[in-house]
């Protein structure tokens, strides 16, 4: 089997999704155009991919936008084969946000916002998307000396809540402070967070609990306070947030009056450090960690217990014979008191994969290149586009493992060595098997014969 029979039947195990045969038909079109699309991933770039710039267009478009289908099935084959091939332990979820620049603006879900990208002394906005994006992390290290993968399982928009503006009523004003709290990027998250669970139920994990790991945009009250059904929460931590223990079981208080701050921690010599090994950056490395068990955070968690971790700063040199360099320390907040440190650090350490898949997805997938403004069409094509990149990652680790070996061929000499395949690695066997296929039915597009070849290669 190659890489694009293994992708085409990851993309055709959701045809039953699709009420018409030609929408099961169309994404299979596009599911190979966009990868395959060279300069700006658009819908009509696909169409020329496709070798149908000279028929009507409305078709593709009217698949995103009356269509009825849902995205979040496209991304059952990772759930099914993360099962198959780690069928015990927590399963470890990384949860973050993205944005994506727009320019048009009738997209109702678009608005200003800080850039990322912004220097810290000067603060800039852009007009654009916001995006929830949860990804399944394949811990990879565990039978093999590669690092972590983290493929996507849900990539939804997540707008904000739109203000009435200086001429609105207070009865406007309300209704947005009201929704304003119930439709953030919490409440999103804990919503996609259940429906996983639900999903993963269905497949018979009930008795293996979610680890959803994100970073301190996720450490609040919105989803502290609520336990959530076998779902525990490992997030980064502010340094001076105000916590303390419980109080004396003899008292009527059920906070301790003496607060401490995880930064105070780290500073305690009394509280000893630990030391563990974990996979980071191709090889295990030494980290050492504080553990303080049973802490209540008032604002946050309220009287549920958490468990704080403190990982001290890891020294690093950018040359043998540079001095010494120290990285931040980090400081984390999680509800599962269960599960043993090693098991979280890991997980948050491989929760940085999620990182490169933002950086893939905007790269070389063109996540924002698309212009459309349908109130359908708008939070469905990044989900087909994140699906298509899920899919093409999932048929790489299937076919050829972990490890770059010899089928993506040799690398440029300009590259350093690599042990896992990047996602240029990737595009670029999965273009040539396209254009072996092309060759062989005689077109230089993606014709419905080539489409045919393909499926039975």
């Amino acid at each position: 089997m190659t890489l694009l029979t293994r992708y085409v039947s990851l993309v055709t195990a959701s045809n039953d999704a699709f009420a018409q045969a030609r929408s099961a038909e169309r994404a299979l079109e596009l599911s190979l155009a966009m990868p395959a699309c060279v300069g700006r991933h658009t819908v009509t770039g696909a169409l020329c991919a496709l070798g149908q710039s000279d028929q009507d267009w409305s078709g593709a478009y009217k698949f995103f936008n009356r269509s009825e289908w849902d995205p979040a099935v496209r991304f059952e084959p990772v759930l099914d084969h993360y099962i198959e091939r780690f069928p015990s332990g927590p399963i470890a979820i990384a949860v973050d946000d993205t944005k994506g620049r727009k320019t048009g603006k009738k997209i109702d879900s678009a608005f200003w916002q800080r850039d990322p990208l912004s220097p810290p002394f000067h603060t800039n906005l852009i007009w654009g998307q916001r995006f929830l994006h949860l990804a399944l992390i394949f811990p990879l290290h565990r039978s093999d000396s590669s690092s972590a993968r983290s493929i996507p399982v849900r990539f939804q928009d997540a707008p904000v809540v739109k203000k009435p503006g200086a001429r609105g009523t207070p009865a406007q004003w309300e209704e947005y402070r009201i929704r304003s709290r119930e439709q953030n990027l919490s409440t999103q998250a804990r919503a996609t967070a259940l429906e996983l669970r639900r999903e993963f139920d269905q497949r018979g994990q009930n008795h293996r609990h979610l680890l959803l790991v994100g970073d301190g945009s996720f450490c609040n009250r919105a989803l502290f306070r609520e336990p959530l059904d076998r779902i525990h929460l490992l997030t980064r931590a502010r340094k001076d947030a105000r916590l303390c223990m419980p109080a004396p079981q003899d008292s009527r208080k059920t906070y301790d009056p003496n607060l401490f701050t995880p930064e105070s921690v780290r500073q305690d010599d009394a509280i000893p450090w630990k030391q563990t090994k974990i996979f980071f950056g191709g090889k295990r490395r030494k980290i050492r960690f504080k553990v303080v068990p049973n802490v209540l955070w008032r604002r946050g968690s309220g009287p549920r217990p958490l468990r704080l971790i403190v990982i001290a700063p890891v020294p690093y040199k950018l040359s043998p014979n540079a001095r010494w360099n120290y990285r931040e320390p980090a400081y984390l907040l999680t509800d599962d008191l269960r599960t043993a440190p090693t098991v979280l650090l890991q997980a948050y350490f491989d929760r940085w994969q999620i990182e490169v898949n933002h950086r893939d997805l905007k790269t070389n997938f063109g996540l924002t290149d698309p212009q459309v403004h349908s109130h359908k069409a708008v939070p469905r094509i990044p989900a087909f586009i994140a699906s298509c990149y899920s899919l093409l990652l999932l048929a790489a680790l299937l076919e050829f493992g972990p490890s770059r070996t010899a089928d993506y061929g040799p690398l440029p000499k300009w590259r350093r060595p690599s042990s896992r395949p990047s996602i240029e690695d990737i595009l670029r066997k999965l273009r040539l098997e396209l254009d072996e296929t092309r060759d062989s039915a005689g077109s230089p597009s993606l014709t419905a014969k080539s489409l045919a070849l393909a499926r039975a290669a």
